[in-house]
């Protein structure tokens, strides 16, 4: 894909909706399943629809220096990141405390370092797909 913009947008929106299907699957682990606790996902989803836009427009002013796949993930994964430290949501709080809560915020930060490793490993191999179809 050569256009950076929409390449940056199918980036943040993959991740985004990943961060949701993984923050819905840890749910399943979960064994007191709360009214507040089951919207965990939509709240995450909104979050990184917020995210979205905030790296949409970072990509949008800083274009030439956002080139590559890994960047936009690693800048959206930076700005996740900050904001669920803004939100509160305190990763180490679990090892002091075992709740489900606890259990959920370690989760959401791990989760976004899974989704990272998945966009980079696709980038990898896409990137030796394309290097073996230059030799031949």
């Amino acid at each position: 894909m050569k256009n950076s913009v929409l390449k940056s947008l199918l980036i943040f929106v993959v991740m985004s909706l990943l961060n949701a299907q993984f923050s819905e699957w840890i749910l399943y682990f979960l064994k007191e399943r709360s009214d507040g606790v089951a919207m965990v996902p939509i709240g995450v989803l909104v979050e990184c629809l917020i995210v979205t836009v905030i790296s949409f427009i970072t990509i949008l002013i800083f274009r030439k220096n956002y080139d590559s796949v890994l960047k936009m993930a690693v800048l959206f994964e930076i700005i996740y990141i900050i904001t669920l430290m803004i939100s509160g949501t305190n990763p180490l709080q679990y090892f002091f405390n075992k709740g489900d809560a606890e259990f959920l915020a370690l989760f959401l930060y791990i989760n976004s370092l899974i989704v990272l490793f998945i966009l980079f490993l696709f980038d990898l191999l896409y990137s030796k797909i394309i290097l073996s179809k230059s030799r031949n």
